[in-house]
């Protein structure tokens, strides 16, 4: 992996970083395929209780991708099937990650970096936090698997909003089209979003990854089955669980194992 996406780790958080800082961490497509085989790798390893995306700097999350690639990755529907299709499984990564994703947002979250700031379970921005996609002042359409997250997250109307109007706009509005999930003021967003990142590993990771598996479920019509309701209680088989509620009883912190 080269330097384009660098992961760190700090105890049971890992930190991934879109490392492109003289480009505003604009996006290649090494850099998409670095950054969903960094997700896999992380996403199997159960030392890991939560991940923390963003960008290098305090400038910029990303602004999407790196428009001078077209002349040589995206010149005709032929290549950009082939890139649509790295950009996807990246994204297929993000959203099948089993430890829950916090979004540090510094600057321009914009196109493909809104995108991937979608995918994520917490999005923490700045203030001067800057969104959109607009994407058609370059004639391009966005994917059905790159609209999936706005859409999830904004509703069809508002995800249509952006597209349509191709508009730059505020942290405030953001947080009401639901793209983020807490605004704090620019100097705080890394430690807000670490102390989200901290709550989060602190708690039983069995717990988190049932709790995210569920929500990606229920966002499915189909009718629950006898096994997947049933899958709700084993929580009570876990050694965690147990740890849980004696240290409650005990007025403690508990030490959760994920077993």
């Amino acid at each position: 992996m080269s330097d384009l996406i660098k992961v760190g780790r700090d105890g049971s958080i890992a930190t991934v970083v879109l490392n492109r800082p003289a480009k505003l961490n604009a996006l290649t497509k090494p850099m998409w395929q670095e950054l969903g085989a960094a997700v896999n790798a992380l996403s199997e390893d159960d030392e890991v209780r939560c991940i923390i995306l963003r960008g290098a700097g305090e400038k910029s999350f990303s602004p999407g991708n790196d428009i001078a690639e077209f002349q040589t990755e995206r010149a005709n529907k032929e290549q950009a099937i082939a890139y649509g299709h790295v950009m996807h499984a990246t994204a297929t990564a993000l959203s099948n990650c089993r430890h829950p994703l916090v979004a540090q947002i510094h600057g321009i979250c914009v196109g493909g970096g809104l995108e991937i700031a979608s995918l994520c379970d917490i999005r923490i921005c700045g203030a001067s936090s800057r969104f959109g996609a607009p994407i058609k002042n370059l004639g391009l359409v966005m994917a059905y698997p790159e609209m999936a997250p706005l859409v999830r997250l904004a509703g069809p109307d508002a995800a249509l909003e952006i597209l349509l109007e191709g508009r730059i706009f505020d942290a405030a509005e953001a947080l009401a089209k639901r793209l983020v999930t807490r605004v704090v003021p620019d100097d705080q967003v890394a430690a807000e979003a670490r102390a989200s990142a901290q709550r989060i590993a602190d708690g039983a990771p069995l717990v988190a990854r049932w709790h995210k598996k569920f929500a990606r479920r229920l966002a499915d019509a189909r009718p629950l089955t006898g096994a997947e309701y049933d899958e709700c209680f084993d929580c009570f088989d876990t050694e965690d669980f147990r740890i849980g509620y004696s240290a409650f009883l005990a007025k403690e912190k508990p030490g959760f194992l994920g077993k």
